[in-house]
């Protein structure tokens, strides 16, 4: 949790984002969401309930003074009149609003059975705007080997098994960064820290397996950050490589492989992971879960989309497809 944000948050507030990290797991970034949206929603509050000059500037509306008091009044109506607002005057798209009506569901849901602040939870039946569900961006099977093909340079063993363990084990960017020397197992898996801290193990293959063999033989051993000694993936500045590093390598070798331009990212490469393990290997959906580190199959269920390709076969495979009129 940022410093400035156990600083300009009202206790009550500050209690909540301290039990979703260190009760419920939640991660920084999740922690961090959940206090931008809180922090939108009493803004809002203080504004409409007359608690604030009207005049002022709606992002230096200060919540320090947010209170029980204030809480108890919450209505549903309140929070349907946010998410108006949300969309009306902050041109916040759907699924930004999901994200904020989800946040104010738990919070609330915490008020109310965590430490009993109030009792009617208000956001109990507060239904979440329908977010259109968009097929997730991924590479090919040729374009992945394309993107493969064209590592190079100083690093590229290193580059070189960043892509592969991406495209062949779809890991999160934060994930791979986090990996370590021990997590790599003699029996040929790798153990993953993923959200809230949960671990996961993934199996290997024969081209992970091959990368990581080619990028121990060159991984730097000396002068390493003492700190960062443990890291499986060390920097130029001999440090553990960071998120941003990574994101600048693989946008760079898009770039090279004529993908660029295409909203492709890190994040990308683990859809392509998914979906080439469900087109191409028919993975079944619940194995996939696991493989990825989702939490609910509900999640997974969006690589399950049907290519052109199949649907092409199924349109083909129909008896009445060879008979023409005579």
């Amino acid at each position: 949790m940022k410093h400035e944000v156990l600083l300009s948050s009202p206790p009550v507030i500050r209690d909540f984002l301290t039990y979703s990290e260190t009760i419920k797991g939640k991660s920084s970034r999740s922690v961090d969401e959940y206090f931008l949206d809180l922090q939108t929603f009493f803004r809002y509050l203080l504004l409409i309930r007359g608690k604030v000059d009207s005049k002022t500037d709606f992002e230096n509306i200060s919540i320090a003074e947010v209170d029980a008091e204030l809480i108890s009044s919450v209505t549903i109506s309140d929070l349907y009149s946010f998410i108006v607002f949300c969309k009306d005057n902050r041109q916040n798209s759907a699924a930004t609003r999901a994200r904020k009506t989800s946040t104010l569901r738990i919070f609330f849901k915490y008020l109310t059975n965590q430490i009993h602040l109030i009792d009617v939870n208000p956001a109990e039946m507060l239904d979440s705007p329908k977010v259109k569900q968009s097929l997730p961006k991924h590479l090919t099977l040729e374009d992945s080997i394309n993107l493969l093909s064209v590592v190079e340079g100083e690093n590229k063993e290193r580059d070189y098994l960043i892509l592969v363990l991406f495209l062949n084990c779809g890991m999160r960017l934060s994930e791979l960064c986090g990996i370590n020397l021990g997590d790599v197992r003699s029996d040929g898996t790798l153990r993953l820290l993923g959200k809230g801290n949960k671990e996961r193990i993934v199996y290997l293959n024969d081209a992970c397996k091959e990368a990581l063999s080619a990028y121990m033989a060159v991984r730097p051993n000396d002068s390493i950050v003492a700190t960062d000694k443990n890291a499986l993936f060390i920097s130029r500045n001999k440090k553990r490589i960071s998120n941003k590093t990574v994101q600048y390598i693989v946008k760079k070798y898009l770039d090279k492989a004529g993908l660029g331009g295409q909203g492709l990212s890190t994040h990308k490469l683990r859809h392509t992971a998914a979906t080439l393990m469900y087109q191409h290997g028919n993975v079944d959906i619940r194995v996939l879960k696991d493989i990825l580190g989702h939490s609910n199959l509900g999640t997974t269920q969006i690589y399950t989309h049907i290519s052109d390709k199949q649907i092409k076969n199924a349109i083909d495979s129909n008896p009445l497809s060879a008979i023409k009129k005579k």
